[in-house]
C-alpha cells in the first residue's frame, strides 16, 4: 500500500465562546491515502467542517499534527502554509464564491493568474477543465447567467485548475436540488477516476455518502466509525486503505 497522503494525529481544536472553552475536535486520528475518495458524515456540531478546514490549513488546530505529502503543516509559517495550500489543495464549498464580474473561464483561470502563471497557459487549462465538467458552451457566461449546478461545476473546475493533490469539498450540494446534486456527485467520481485526485467530502447527503468507498462518521468531535473498502476500490490503490485508528 502507498504511503498516506494526509496523516492526522491526535488533532484537537477548541474555541472560546462567551468565556467558556468549547472543544470541537477531541483527538482525531486519520490517514487518507492517494487516490481515495471518502465522505465525512455526522450530525451538525460533530466537527466535520472544522476537521476539513484544519486539513486544508484554513484553520489551525489547538494541538496535534497534520502532514500532507510528508510535510508537517502545523509548524509551518503562515506564508509557507499559503504556498502549500495554493499548490496542493483545492476547495469546493456549499457557496461557490465565484466572482460575479468575471465569466466562467476567467473564474477558473484566476488561481493560476494570481500565482503569476501565463494567461495563455491558464486559459488552455481552464478551457479543458470546463469542457471536462460539461460547460464548454458556457465559458463566456458570468455566474449570474448560470444555474446553481453550473456555478458549482465552475467552482469544481477552479478547484482543479492548479492540479492539486487533494480536493476538499464542504457540503458542495447543500443548496442544490436532488437531480443537480446527483450530477455533481457523479462529477466527483469522474474526477477521481480520470485524475486520481484524492477527494474528501463533508456531506449530509446520506445517499452520496453511502455510495462512497470509505465513510468516516464523526460524533461529538471524535471519529465514531471508519468504514473502509465498501462499494468500490479507490483509484490507484491495490487494496483498501486503513485508517490510523485501526
Amino acid at each position: 500500500m502507498s504511503e498516506a497522503l494526509v496523516i492526522v494525529e491526535n488533532l484537537q481544536k477548541s474555541f472560546l465562546h462567551m468565556g467558556r472553552r468549547l472543544d470541537v475536535l477531541k483527538g482525531i486520528d486519520l490517514n487518507i491515502y492517494p487516490g481515495q475518495i471518502l465522505a465525512i458524515v455526522g450530525a451538525s456540531g460533530a466537527g466535520k467542517s472544522t476537521l476539513l478546514h484544519c486539513i486544508g490549513t484554513l484553520d489551525l488546530p489547538s494541538s496535534g499534527r497534520i502532514r500532507l505529502g510528508g510535510e508537517e503543516l502545523t509548524t509551518m509559517s503562515s506564508s509557507r502554509l499559503a504556498a502549500v495550500r495554493n499548490k496542493s489543495i483545492g476547495f469546493v464549498f456549499q457557496f461557490h464564491h465565484l466572482l460575479p464580474e468575471f465569466n466562467a473561464l476567467e473564474n477558473v483561470m484566476l488561481p493560476g493568474l494570481i500565482q503569476g502563471r501565463s494567461r495563455k497557459e491558464m486559459e488552455k487549462r481552464a478551457q479543458a477543465l470546463l469542457e471536462e465538467v460539461g460547460l464548454s458552451h458556457r465559458v463566456s457566461h458570468r455566474p449570474g447567467e448560470l444555474s446553481g449546478g453550473e456555478q458549482q461545476r465552475v467552482a469544481v473546475a477552479r478547484a482543479l485548475v492548479l492540479d492539486p493533490k487533494l480536493l476538499l469539498a464542504d457540503e458542495p450540494t447543500g443548496n442544490l436540488d436532488s437531480a443537480t446534486s446527483d450530477a455533481i456527485h457523479d462529477l466527483f467520481f469522474d474526477i477521481n477516476r480520470q485524475h486520481g485526485t484524492t477527494i474528501v467530502v463533508v456531506t449530509h447527503n446520506s445517499a452520496f455518502a453511502e455510495s462512497m468507498p470509505r465513510v468516516v462518521r464523526m460524533r461529538d468531535g471524535k471519529v465514531e466509525t471508519d468504514d473502509v473498502g465498501r462499494n468500490q476500490r479507490p483509484h490507484g490503490t491495490s487494496s483498501p486503505a486503513v485508517s490510523a485508528q485501526e
